[in-house]
């Protein structure tokens, strides 16, 4: 009968652990909901910053080009429509020296990582040849 009442109260205790673990487990798993919340929250307040500055930036940059335009056209004295096109001319070589370089860079880029794809097929060799001598 002592035996019974250890065993019990052993039993007693492993369920009183479990349950106590099962608890903290759901508390943490809430804790972290709230945690991810919050973020989602600030990264949302961060991106509508960091759009409200690429819209802002955007139209000083245009009318920054439009000034230039038209104060190179006034320092010459030409017409107007030569400050915007010597202006578009000026973007237009930049545009295209940029792509240029961005196209030279991207065929230097490897899309299957390679050292990954070497580590892979080692392993899976290593894996073959484990398993056939296993069976052996």
């Amino acid at each position: 009968m002592a035996e019974l009442g250890y065993n019990d109260s052993i039993g007693g205790l492993l369920r009183g652990v479990l349950m106590d673990m099962r608890e903290l487990m759901r508390e943490e798993i809430a804790l972290a909901r709230v945690e991810l919340r919050e973020q989602a929250g600030k990264a949302k307040l961060a991106v509508a910053s960091l759009g409200a500055a690429a819209v802002a930036l955007a139209f000083g940059g245009t009318f920054l080009l439009i000034a230039i335009a038209v104060g190179l056209a006034d320092l010459l004295n030409w017409p107007v429509w030569t400050g915007f096109l010597i202006v578009a001319l000026l973007l237009s070589i930049g545009g295209m020296v940029m792509l240029s370089s961005g196209r030279k860079r991207l065929r230097t880029v490897q899309p299957m990582p390679e050292e990954t794809v070497q580590t892979i097929k080692e392993n899976s060799e290593w894996l073959k040849r484990r398993l056939s001598s296993a069976k052996r």
